[in-house]
């Protein structure tokens, strides 16, 4: 009898939200229907959604695409051969060979949606746990060195650089330290974070493991934000098997060193995502921020020295101690080094996850990966960083995308979240919407921030609606000021930046008719 043949459909939630189990359900009926062997792995997503369910078949010249597949679609596949790479009006042809996968720079993503997420054979034969068993062999500062090194900084959005908190970390003393992971992934057309949860979650918990052997801490939590039942199942999963295996517990490795992990589910608090309310609501209180200093390096979950990265920060350390810091800092430019998985979602024709250097254009995301809108119309404005990021026009599509770049021109990185919007977007409504969410989400503890937001909708509505907008125009930039240099933390200290860079580079969606770029 011939063996199964090898067919791989996503779990991830993007392709479970198009229909990816009944696609696989109907593979394998058909498969037993026609007396044919089939063996279905349940992969992650290779992130180009607008294929899902994108289902691979393993042939002896490589992995072989065809999507969007339906389950209506299933017999005819069937038909055409698609179990050794038969020619369909739905086959992509080699998977590695798609310009969208081929063109990109994969360190972090290298496994996404090759290897089955809970297989940690699979991880291990994919270059898993190399890391963490060369940060065992090496005493914890040569580890923290090797992430300074690396030059890879906070991926959440602050771009704080990493190995500097774990320094800090490792010269505090205290009886108990902690690593905390923040994966209150709540920026909209972010995705990143959820996918290497889903789909290489062994990834994770080796980071978070590198960094508690690296700074002498024992414990770990991984904060997930409610809206991810998927995330969830499969990390704790995850963390179950990893702990059999012996790479988690009182004796990582036969290393004498202890590291536990566990996973914290938020309540639905965007504000959660700001590292002191995260540690607040881990401790069973109210997600509310904390006032600095102490930083919580030093003073931090339950009042004792924490690292706290996001997903994606702790995703990039296995790589890093794998293959050492000079290969990770070869990528990018300037201080941004290493690569992001970038975001592509809104109103964009092929939305996916990118994962390349720090240095590339958003022209080149918007159009060779993304190719336009989806709507076919002109795209007038992208929003990078979340709802908290700026709003960047076409004069500075050509501007690289790294952190000082961005800066320069007063817009922001952040989680590599990227939203189009075409020209029928009106530029005051969203500025509308970025001051009406801080109002909603604000945790109330700091006057600009809960004020601020609040008196901002208001103001805004006098522009649109001309009363009195020259003065109210004004008042809105001094408002904006008051919460950038006044409150506590981002989220009223960045919802100006949607707010100013709407208004300053689309001022004919306020009714102004020349550009008031006073104080910009």
């Amino acid at each position: 009898m011939s063996r199964p043949v090898t067919v791989y459909v996503p779990r991830d939630s993007a392709a479970l939200a198009v229909g990816a189990d009944a696609v696989a359900a109907a593979i394998a009926h058909e498969a037993a229907q026609r007396g044919v062997g089939v063996q279905i792995v349940r992969n992650g997503s290779r992130g180009l959604f607008w294929l899902e369910s994108l289902v691979e078949v393993a042939t002896p010249q490589g992995r072989v695409a065809y999507g969007p597949v339906e389950p209506g679609d299933v017999p005819a596949l069937f038909d055409a051969g698609f179990l050794s790479g038969g020619a369909h009006v739905l086959s992509q042809g080699l998977t590695d060979a798609i310009p969208y996968l081929a063109t990109q720079q994969r360190l972090t993503f290298a496994r996404m949606g090759i290897t089955d997420p809970l297989s940690i054979a699979d991880y291990e034969a994919h270059e898993g746990f190399a890391g963490l068993r060369r940060a065992i062999a090496a005493e914890p500062a040569a580890v923290v060195q090797q992430v300074l090194d690396s030059g890879l900084r906070g991926r959440g959005g602050a771009a704080f650089p990493t190995g500097i908190k774990w320094k800090t970390v490792l010269a505090t003393e205290a009886a108990q330290k902690y690593i905390v992971c923040n994966a209150d992934e709540g920026d909209s057309g972010t995705y990143s974070d959820r996918m290497t949860m889903e789909g290489d979650p062994f990834m994770l918990i080796e980071g978070m493991t590198i960094a508690g052997l690296a700074v002498g801490a024992t414990r770990g939590y991984v904060y997930v934000r409610s809206e991810y039942p998927h995330a969830i199942a499969t990390l704790n999963e995850a963390i179950g098997i990893a702990r059999r295996a012996g790479y988690l517990g009182p004796d990582v490795l036969g290393s004498g060193r202890a590291f536990e992990l566990e996973v914290r589910v938020g309540a639905g608090s965007y504000v959660c995502g700001e590292e002191t309310a995260l540690l607040e609501s881990i401790e069973g209180r109210r997600g509310v921020v904390r006032a600095k200093p102490p930083l919580p390096a030093i003073e931090g979950l339950f009042g004792q020295p924490t690292v706290i990265n996001n997903v994606i920060t702790f995703a990039s350390v296995p790589i890093v101690m794998a293959r050492g810091a000079a290969h990770y800092r070869d990528y990018g430019q300037g201080r941004s080094r290493g690569t992001l998985p970038m975001q592509l979602a809104g109103n964009i024709k092929r939305g996916g996850l990118v994962e390349r250097a720090f240095g590339v254009t958003l022209r080149e995301l918007l159009f060779d990966y993304g190719g336009g809108s989806a709507t076919g119309r002109p795209i007038k404005a992208v929003q990078v960083g979340g709802p908290l990021g700026a709003y960047v026009p076409e004069s500075q599509w050509d501007v690289p995308l790294d952190y000082e770049a961005y800066a320069a021109v007063g817009a922001t990185v952040g989680h590599g979240g990227i939203v189009a919007h075409d020209d029928t977007a009106d530029l005051s409504k969203l500025a509308r919407y970025a001051m009406e969410f801080c109002a909603i989400e604000s945790c109330g503890k700091c006057t600009p921030c809960r004020i601020g937001s609040t008196r901002g909708v208001e103001v805004i509505d006098k522009i649109t609606s001309n009363q009195n907008r020259v003065q109210q125009v004004k008042l809105l930039r001094d408002l904006c000021d008051t919460m950038v240099h006044g409150s506590l933390c981002a989220m009223g200290g960045m919802t100006p930046f949607p707010v100013l860079s709407a208004l300053n580079h689309y001022p004919q969606d306020f009714g102004i008719e020349t550009p008031d770029r006073e104080a910009a």
